[in-house]
């Protein structure tokens, strides 16, 4: 078992000591069966009691929800409301014009509008976030390339996962039900759970256990993860 570069393999939440245990598994693809890489690379490595947590990244990839970059027209709403997006260290976000178009066509133009409109106003007041908490979750887990995303990713944008609740009690049950899934989004300035078979304060737990994104943001190929009190 060896930590991602950077990455600690424990973390302690509330006394309790959790080992974070990343899976490496091989590139996953869009024909790729997201059960079957599951029982691959998590079957034999779980036990009970654990909880198995998922990127949203795969699971959406594996629905059919990547696009290469050339397969996106960008209108010229896209190109302009981008250029007001900040860029962060973890990720371009909805800063480049085919992230903002697939955002447009997730939650729809005038969500996005009267987020973009609600923004301008409360980042003059010094508030920050307004935008994605008006977008919601559709507009946050877009996730677009940047220079060390894993090819052929690294011309593509990847959607938010669909119904991942009903995904992490699937995949429960196809491992036998003595664990918890998740399906998370986790990146290295937070995270949100998309879906799980955990109640809402472990769901809470469950983002402080993984505050630190141990499974890395770049080339590190671990889109899975185990979590064991330890």
């Amino acid at each position: 078992m060896q930590a991602n570069e950077g990455k600690a393999l424990e973390a302690s939440v509330d006394g309790k000591n959790y080992a974070r245990i990343p899976l490496r598994t091989r590139v996953v693809m869009p024909n790729d069966d997201l059960d079957s890489v599951v029982l691959e690379y998590a079957k034999e490595a779980v036990q009970p009691g654990d909880l198995l947590f998922v990127t949203e990244k795969i699971v959406a990839i594996t629905q059919g929800r990547s696009y290469r970059l050339d397969e996106i027209t960008p209108r010229p709403l896209a190109r302009f409301l981008s250029r007001y997006v900040v860029r962060t260290s973890y990720g371009i976000g909805l800063g480049m014009p085919e992230t903002m178009e697939m955002a447009l066509r997730e939650c729809g133009t005038l969500r996005i509008l009267f987020a973009a409109g609600v923004s301008v106003i409360t980042k003059a007041f010094g508030r920050r976030g307004d935008f994605y908490r008006i977008a919601g979750d559709k507009a946050r887990a877009i996730d677009g390339p940047t220079k060390n995303t894993i090819p052929p990713y690294n011309q593509a944008v990847v959607l938010g996962p669909k119904n991942p609740r009903e995904v992490a009690l699937r995949l429960k049950k196809m491992l036998g039900g003595d664990l918890e899934v998740a399906v998370v989004d986790i990146n290295d300035i937070g995270g949100n759970i998309l879906g799980s078979t955990l109640d809402k304060a472990g769901e809470r737990r469950l983002v402080q256990i993984l505050g630190d994104n141990p499974l890395g943001q770049a080339t590190q190929s671990t889109p899975m993860g185990i979590v064991r009190e330890v």
